[in-house]
């Protein structure tokens, strides 16, 4: 589904270093700037005073220099205490620490729906009970086999080309999503009409790049795919020959699927994504493909306004429906089924997922305890309706009012620092004061003022795998009835748990779920320095996010469209790609490097979030008429900058590691850290450091 969203994090997979068997990343090969003075800068901090609220001093490493690590001076107590658990590939201070609170809230509230003893009043109670309660019954999992094999039976032997789209349009409408996936989407140029748009999808790797690198740490990944694959098969009843070759199979088909796909980098630039072609023209460019019975069977027959993000893939698709290989697509779409029901199958096909995804991309130890995987289940699929009742338990409005407050005080500091800016024409600036003004006023906090209606969602106790594909079913119906109808600038693109937030270019909005606006990002018991470091950053990096390298192609009203000077665009992209070589010097892992190229976006809104939040923050005291600046062992720019930098405390297992700098579009947590703080002077001030100190860039870059 193409989605034009700029997160904080994405899924909580983030990665930084790990005792656990992953290297610090590299320092001696990470940057260009000198060597630490040999006369560390040590820090006249009177240590007689409290710690501010908010800042833990255990997490610290007062041993360490902060203009030589910021890092380890913020994180080196946590980083040394902390153990990862054994089913998580990764922990952090921030994220992670969040959602096992959120998760347990979430917990309590489906067990009670599951026992009937949700208020009366409570939306959805019983889609909720009965959907966490067959997700919790493993029992009955044990005899879902059936079920699956009747889907294959039913979908997954196409005779023909008419007969694949068929399949394929069928298996669309329940959101299992072999050879390419479709939705609804703002139109890139018309941010007023929804359109459909296809995608590339059908992998069963992460990302095309696992099957077209060719060095030798990606090759044992395919190796072990293949092999899981093969073990899945058997698993489903196939003879071991048979399993064998339907592993081989696979791979060689999902190889050749990937070939054609774009990069991640190419779908960094929407541009590229944007190619409108309409029903006409989808019959022009790949008209092998049955489309009138594929839309037919996805319930959407007179469907005509499309976008295809890649045409050369959708021709791909064209090409494999003639061949007509009949034997391959059954193998295909078998899997393609099999995997996807992979949550409500027997255990053994769980545990061997588990043990795949464990030893070739996450390094978990342990499988996730079933109430865990079904909190994340109904969060995913009843989101709305699960977070209704976590928004009136557990979050209060004194959040959305003070985080309300950030967003007008860092908006202020956007304008000001627009007017700051010399390589800004005054024309380019106007635009750009317009948009962050709407953007602005587009903010959401907290939860939808309209709630989704799940009325239409038929669940039942007796199967997960029934109420699973009938939430996926509503969904995709949801998504194909927007088309055509004007835009719902009420619908948020995540839950009210979700710890996260976002920046929906299309909509030019910002947006901050109840989720995160917990300790450490939003803690009510915080100074308000520490606040802004934490919250107010995530608030400076959304709004950034409209001005990055992606962002600012927007205009105010989200449309695709250029509103830059000529002059101001070149100065903005020179800018940019200091940023891009910067994080091109860093290593994530042992022999990877950052991707600048795909982290991109994220850096540049993390450098100017964290300017303007500091911004702010300085604005925010100037106003105050009493102020406990000199209370504390830190001053306010001090407990900013420890606030931000303890929000970010990771640690991650190798193999997750390597796969969040193969596919994420986020720095490793370190990074994010050191990275952009050694370009801000008011970095540098705050903490004293020399000219020469390790963490001050010689060649600073400052993109906002």
């Amino acid at each position: 589904m193409l989605r034009r969203v700029c997160c904080l994090v994405l899924a909580l997979t983030v990665s930084c270093a790990s005792k656990e068997g992953a290297q610090r990343p590299d320092e001696s090969a990470t940057s260009k700037s000198p060597p630490l003075t040999s006369e560390p800068n040590r820090l006249a901090i009177d240590m007689s005073k409290p710690m501010p609220p908010g800042l833990d001093e255990a997490a610290m490493d007062l041993t360490a220099d902060p203009c030589g690590d910021f890092y380890q001076y913020a994180c080196g107590g946590w980083m040394k205490t902390t153990e990862i658990p054994a089913d998580k590939p990764l922990n952090s201070r921030g994220f992670v620490a969040i959602s096992d609170r959120n998760e347990l809230m979430l917990r309590a509230i489906l067990d009670d729906a599951a026992a009937g003893k949700l208020p009366a009043d409570a939306p959805f109670a019983k889609q909720l009970g009965d959907y966490y309660a067959s997700c919790m019954d493993e029992p009955a999992h044990e005899k879902a086999l059936p079920e699956v094999k009747a889907m294959v039976k039913k979908y997954g032997s196409p005779k023909n080309a008419k007969e694949l789209a068929t399949s394929l349009g069928a298996l669309h409408a329940m959101a299992v999503h072999p050879l390419f996936d479709v939705s609804s989407m703002q139109d890139l140029k018309d941010s007023t009409a929804v359109i459909a748009g296809l995608d590339q999808s059908g992998l069963g790797l992460p990302d095309r790049d696992y099957y077209t690198n060719t060095d030798e740490k990606t090759k044992q990944v395919r190796d072990q795919y293949q092999a899981f694959v093969e073990e899945m098969f058997t698993l489903y009843g196939e003879k071991p020959f048979d399993a064998k070759k339907s592993a081989a199979t696979i791979m060689a088909f999902e190889t050749r699927l990937a070939q054609k796909q774009q990069t991640k980098v190419e779908r960094r630039d929407p541009q590229k994504l944007y190619n409108r072609l309409d029903r006409a023209g989808l019959v022009k460019e790949a008209g092998a493909f049955a489309w009138d019975a594929y839309f037919a069977a996805l319930g959407a027959k007179d469907l005509k306004a499309i976008n295809v993000s890649s045409p050369t893939y959708l021709k791909e698709v064209a090409a494999v429906a003639k061949e007509g290989k009949a034997a391959q697509w059954k193998t295909y779409l078998t899997w393609v089924i099999l995997r996807s029901s992979i949550p409500a199958l027997p255990k053994r096909f769980q545990d061997a997922s588990f043990a795949f995804s464990s030893k070739a991309l996450t390094g978990a130890k342990a499988d996730r305890p079933r109430w865990k995987k079904c909190v994340s289940y109904t969060d995913g699929d009843l989101g709305e309706a699960l977070g209704r009742e976590f928004v009136r338990r557990h979050f209060g409005a004194d959040g959305k009012e003070r985080t309300s407050a950030m967003v007008a005080q860092l908006q202020k500091s956007f304008e000001g620092n627009l007017e700051a800016l010399k390589w800004m024409d005054p024309a380019t600036r106007e635009k750009a004061l317009e948009k962050v003004r709407k953007m602005v006023g587009n903010n959401k906090i907290g939860y939808p003022e309209v709630w989704r209606d799940y009325s239409q969602v038929k669940t039942r106790r007796d199967s997960f795998l029934a109420n699973s594909t009938a939430a996926n079913q509503f969904e995709v119906k949801r998504q194909l009835a927007k088309i055509g109808k004007p835009v719902d600038r009420t619908e948020w693109l995540m839950s009210p748990p979700m710890v996260n937030a976002y920046y929906e270019p299309q909509k030019n909005e910002i947006v901050f779920p109840a989720g995160i606006l917990q300790p450490p990002f939003f803690n009510r018991e915080a100074t308000d320095a520490v606040n802004f470091g934490s919250m107010g950053m995530v608030v400076g990096h959304e709004i950034t996010h409209g001005f990055d390298d992606e962002g600012r192609q927007f205009d105010a009203d989200g449309n695709l469209k250029d509103w830059w000077t000529e002059g101001v665009a070149k100065d903005f992209v020179a800018r940019a790609a200091c940023v891009k070589e910067q994080f091109d010097n860093y290593v994530a892992l042992e022999d990877i490097k950052v991707k600048g190229d795909l982290t991109l976006g994220e850096n540049v809104a993390d450098l100017g979030g964290l300017k303007l939040a500091h911004k702010a923050m300085t604005e925010w005291y100037a106003k105050q008429a009493a102020t406990t600046a000199g209370a504390y062992r830190y001053d306010p720019s001090q407990q900013f900058f420890l606030g931000f930098a303890q929000s970010w405390c990771t640690k991650v297992r190798p193999e997750m590691a390597r796969l969040r700098a193969a596919t994420d579009p986020h720095a490793p947590p370190y990074w994010r850290v050191v990275g952009p703080l050694g370009n801000l002077a008011s970095f540098q001030t705050a903490f004293a450091c020399k000219a020469d100190a390790k963490m001050i860039r010689p060649n600073r870059c400052e993109v906002w």
